[in-house]
């Protein structure tokens, strides 16, 4: 590291804090300002945002260990999430709209009624936004540790240290000005983040040692290119990546749909829903999703691959715990002066803005859904704007804490997905299904952390865990549905007047509401979401094909993708479509 490269850094920092401070009179007026931007994000700042939080500092590291160990294919442990993602563009996002609610847990509340109820909202205030958000930040911050050591050389007992200075900055401009100031802070970051794994993949791929995209495919396996792991019992074939077809199933068939997982909850949730209800209207919500969708999973990972293929190459003797640390090494051993310092601020980049969205997202749920609904109702704006600022510095220094107990990332990561196994159908049906009731959705959450030590002493591992979760899970919730009783009717009727979701499980309430006109053209948003997965996935097939020069089926992939693009925009009407593009 020269001194252009920290001057370069330092001046990361002093932009985003002046947008901190620029926006934090406007952050200062109500907690709608503070948490949900007055609800008036355009779609592109929402969807923008959506990218960058999902943009860590652990991301291009955890990429680079799959490919590692598996080839390109590797990549599918979360490629699956996709299938859920377009559903809650075409299902969920203009319902979240809807609601006008400031959060998620506060959903509770109009959906259901009673005790039952406002303990739900009061639960998953503390389980969301305190319990899994601190173990979310604290593998990000494990992430950004790593950076630290490998690009530094920080002596691992002191880089805590390090961490909390960057969580102190982060927390900083995020209590100053809440999320208009994350939000547009996130744009530039993710504009910078992106620039700077771009710039790395280019010089990497072309170094003398790696030999360009042919040199790549010259020295490596055939298999490491393959964007579809096999599927077999034999876990490996000539090397090739395989799973088995249990495993498969887990992946594709299960769980994007059965397991809560931040950033792509079934059905929406969490900061993901926060932006679509930030939006300025349905049709922003809607459109900042998909785009959100589609950069997510189909533009943003290839730099990373890339680096990652071109890191088997360059440091073929890593261990199984070391592989993530290639692309800290590739950026160490080959950026000039100048670039070092703009990757650096890249990654700082990409871990600000996630904190500073947990941050401001797990705050909200403190705040509006467990202090001023449960503890000091009835005080001012300026009183609740004060405790916001107040709870995410709190939070910024227990994430730090919760960071030194978390020695794999990777655990952390099958540990949600295991905790939250079997809730995603309750999250989904409760938007359709008048019987569902508080009580659903409160055992579909306790029952996996109930069977999770027994699947774990018989010896049942990730993936296969879930077939034994999701289902427990799934008989557990429904049973306590028909014993207990439903939502009153008056909170019903209230619920479909204001969402009007529609559809055949709401007939009993429906039929009593003959005025209120519902959602209708379910075929038609089956046919978006399958559109939506299309492309998704051939965007995704087809730049990585168009990368590694072949055209034949990059032509085949983009047609399939312009196809799908065609029939969205056919089925929500060019005039539509239009009016949100302004």
């Amino acid at each position: 590291m020269n001194i252009i490269d920290y001057l370069i850094i330092f001046g990361y920092f002093l932009i985003s804090i002046s947008i901190a401070v620029y926006y934090s009179r406007r952050a200062g007026k109500s907690t709608d300002e503070f948490f949900l931007s007055g609800r008036n994000l355009p779609w592109y700042l929402a969807g923008l945002s959506m990218v960058a939080t999902t943009f860590a500092a652990d991301t291009p590291l955890a990429v680079t260990e799959l490919v590692a160990k598996n080839g390109i294919a590797g990549n599918w442990v979360w490629w699956n999430f996709a299938f859920g993602g377009l559903l809650t563009v075409f299902f969920f996002a203009k319902l979240w709209r809807r609601a006008g609610i400031m959060t998620e847990a506060e959903f509770a509340e109009i959906r259901y009624s009673g005790k039952p109820a406002r303990f739900l909202r009061g639960f998953r205030a503390l389980y969301l936004g305190f319990f899994m958000n601190l173990i979310i930040m604290g593998w990000v911050n494990k992430a950004m540790t790593s950076i630290l050591i490998g690009m530094f050389g920080i002596p691992e007992s002191d880089v805590i240290i390090y961490v909390f200075g960057c969580m102190l900055l982060v927390a900083v401009y995020s209590a100053m000005s809440g999320l208009w100031g994350v939000v547009v802070t996130d744009a530039f970051q993710f504009i910078l983040a992106m620039t700077g794994c771009i710039i790395l993949a280019v010089i990497v791929v072309n170094s003398p040692q790696v030999g360009g995209m042919t040199g790549m495919q010259e020295k490596l396996p055939a298999f490491v290119f393959d964007f579809f792991p096999t599927i077999s019992d034999i876990q490996s074939l000539g090397g090739a990546f395989a799973l088995t077809v249990a495993s498969f199933l887990a992946y594709i068939g299960i769980i994007w749909w059965a397991s809560w997982y931040p950033g792509a909850e079934p059905g929406g949730g969490g900061y993901v829903a926060q932006r679509m209800m930030s939006a300025k209207d349905e049709k922003h919500s809607m459109f900042a999703t998909l785009f959100f969708q589609i950069a997510h999973y189909a533009i943003r990972p290839w730099p990373w691959v890339l680096v990652a293929i071109a890191a088997l190459i360059l440091y073929p003797d890593l261990g199984d715990s070391e592989k993530g640390m290639g692309y800290i090494y590739a950026m160490n051993d080959f950026l000039p002066v100048g670039l070092k310092g703009l990757l650096v601020a890249a990654f700082f980049a990409a871990y600000m803005s996630t904190i500073a969205t947990q941050l401001n997202w797990g705050t909200s749920y403190i705040i509006n859904d467990f202090y001023r609904r449960f503890m000091s109702p009835g005080k001012n704006e300026k009183h609740y704007v004060a405790a916001s600022r107040i709870t995410t510095m709190v939070l910024m220094v227990i994430s730090v804490v919760v960071t030194l107990f978390i020695t794999r990332i990777s655990g952390a990561w099958t540990f949600i997905m295991e905790a939250g196994a079997g809730v995603g159908l309750v999250l989904i049906l409760r938007w359709f299904w008048w019987r569902i009731n508080a009580w659903s959705e409160i055992s579909a959450m306790i029952t996996p952390f109930i069977l999770l030590p027994f699947v774990k002493y018989a010896g049942i591992e990730f993936p296969y865990s879930l077939f034994y979760l999701v289902s427990i899970t799934t008989v557990v919730w429904l049973i306590v549905t028909y014993l207990t009783k439903p939502t009153e009717d008056a909170v019903l009727e209230s619920f479909y007047k204001k969402i009007h979701p529609g559809g055949v499980l709401w007939k009993k309430i429906s039929d009593r509401l003959p005025d209120v006109k519902s959602d209708s053209g379910f075929l038609k948003m089956f046919l978006n979401w399958f559109a939506g997965v299309v492309l998704v996935y051939c965007m995704l097939f087809g730049i990585g094909s168009i990368i590694f020069g072949d055209f034949t089926n990059a032509f085949l992939y983009l047609g399939g993708a312009a196809g799908a693009v065609l029939v969205i925009y056919i089925n929500f009407s060019g005039e539509n479509a239009k009016e949100v593009l302004k």
